[in-house]
């Protein structure tokens, strides 16, 4: 008799015969011999995530506190995340706040009818465009507008292809400042979309104007169009006769809220304490590279192929108005750099220490070693970044001179004194850091004096000391110490520059002021 499967309650039988198989008797075996397997695998993973958990926390805490060894350890945590985790710690436990990592206080935001937005193209090296910033945030606040991070100069002779944020911390300028004017990295995507279109206006402002000029001129335009674009800003707000709010917020841009990048910041840092480790040190703003002699004209020293090379140069810039220049001439009106041989006698005449090191603070120096040969000779201690710094400190620098004036100018502001071979921008505007600073030395050349001292001198119509003497008198007056800012009506030009002497900003102007 054939069998005749059946299936009751799930089992597989055989009528008349033994059970086969029952499917529930092996999925209860089945499970009966994994459950060790299972307790044993949940055990091992939630210690391996115990274990992690504790790992974080200690990494994390580590770099506030933590043994040495942790400190070495990758993180998973950016140093943003780990800030954040501390400073929410710190939130319910303020005893976790360590005092080496202050939390940061921002200013609280200043809330205005925002009247359009203002974009602007810097022009000019790095200084040129500092100075150039801090006004047009000035106006950007007086206007009640919104302010786009300003683009740099990157058809300059220096060609320099930096961003703002590659040179200065975008994110500390723009929290920095919240509390005077809004600042964005960029224009909302609906105005941005109409810029690329050129449906904005663009314009170059009128040169050393009052505030007064940008409330009734160009006030109107940002009402009408929503976005203006000055595309030249140097020397656009005039120097005097300014609201006092004026003048303190842009010597709060130029002295707190316009700070370089941690990268550039630490290399100066580096720098300095090299620097510092053999004793006092003068920076010299040796202001004779090719493009400001092809610039200015001066030719003092060159012999006739260079003379052709830099005339050949100052014709190549078409944005370089002057083009016939007497050298000789403007030499004796003071308006040349001093060359490197006339800058050794100066230092020399003024009892500058032989062993004092001195950083030059300048690119490269025209005509070479040649040109150096008598500065060396008399100061032998002459160091530049180059010759601090190994070359792999520099790769990120290269081909980017404002990146490399940046180092330059954080050094210069440090130096035990500041000696600028020309009146140039940074000249300037270091000047009128270090009186901030506390009236740092700084030795203003009269130049048009150096030069006919130097010549009377070198024929020898004066003797050493007589060229010593009338050299230090003529600057006894002249080492950075307070003084009225000049100020020339309807020649604003020739007026002291208000980032050399920003006395309405300097502590206490006052007191220092009346005893001059």
């Amino acid at each position: 008799m054939g069998r005749r499967w059946v299936v009751v309650m799930g089992l597989k039988t055989v009528e008349g015969g033994e059970v086969r198989e029952s499917r529930v008797e092996k999925l209860r075996s089945s499970m009966v011999s994994s459950r060790p397997r299972m307790k044993l695998w949940l055990i091992r993973a939630t210690t391996s995530v115990l274990l992690w958990t504790c790992l974080v926390q200690l990494t994390a805490l580590g770099e506030m506190w933590g043994p040495r060894v942790l400190k070495g350890w990758p993180s998973c945590f950016s140093q943003d995340d780990t800030a954040s985790a501390v400073s929410a710690s710190a939130s319910l436990d303020p005893k976790l706040l360590s005092p080496s990592v202050p939390e940061r206080i921002l200013p609280p935001k200043r809330v205005y009818k925002n009247n359009g937005y203002l974009m602007v193209s810097c022009n000019g090296g790095l200084n040129q465009m500092r100075a150039a910033i801090c006004d047009m945030v000035a106006i950007a606040r007086y206007l009640n507008v919104t302010l786009i991070v300003p683009e740099l100069d990157k058809t300059s002779f220096w060609a320099d292809p930096s961003e703002f944020q590659d040179i200065f911390d975008v994110d500390h300028f723009i929290t920095s400042l919240r509390d005077e004017v809004r600042i964005l990295k960029q224009l909302p995507p609906r105005l941005k979309r109409r810029v690329e279109l050129g449906m904005f206006y663009t314009m170059p402002p009128i040169s050393w104007s009052d505030i007064s000029y940008y409330h009734i001129q160009i006030l109107p335009l940002i009402q009408k169009y929503k976005v203006v674009h000055l595309n030249r800003t140097d020397a656009r707000l005039a120097n005097n006769g300014q609201p006092i709010e004026i003048q303190k917020l842009r010597c709060r841009v130029n002295y707190s809220a316009l700070k370089f990048t941690s990268q550039i910041e630490e290399l100066g840092r580096r720098v300095i304490r090299l620097l510092r480790q053999n004793g006092p040190f003068l920076v010299l703003h040796l202001r004779y590279e090719m493009d400001m002699l092809a610039f200015s004209g001066c030719t003092q020293g060159c012999n006739p192929e260079e003379v052709e090379e830099l005339t050949r140069m100052r014709y190549a810039y078409p944005w370089w108005k002057e083009k016939i220049i007497n050298s000789e001439l403007k030499r004796k009106d003071g308006l040349c750099p001093l060359t490197p041989e006339e800058t050794m006698l100066t230092l020399k005449a003024l009892d500058i220490d032989r062993d004092i090191q001195i950083y030059i603070a300048a690119g490269e120096i025209y005509g070479g070693e040649r040109r150096m040969a008598s500065l060396a000779a008399a100061y032998p201690k002459l160091v530049r970044k180059e010759t601090l710094l190994e070359p792999s400190d520099l790769r990120f620098f290269l081909n980017h001179s404002s990146q490399m004036a940046a180092l330059d100018y954080l050094v210069a502001l440090e130096s035990d004194i500041f000696v600028p071979t020309y009146d140039g921008n940074m000249a300037k505007v270091v000047e009128g850091h270090r009186r901030h600073l506390g009236f740092k030395k700084t030795i203003l050349l009269d130049r048009r004096l150096l030069v006919d001292l130097i010549d009377r001198y070198n024929s020898g119509s004066l003797s050493w000391d007589e060229f010593s003497s009338a050299v230090k008198e003529a600057h006894a007056d002249r080492l950075g110490n307070p003084t009225k800012r000049i100020m020339i009506p309807d020649r604003p030009k020739e007026e002291d520059y208000f980032y050399a002497n920003p006395e309405e900003c300097l502590q206490p102007s006052d007191e220092l002021l009346s005893a001059t």
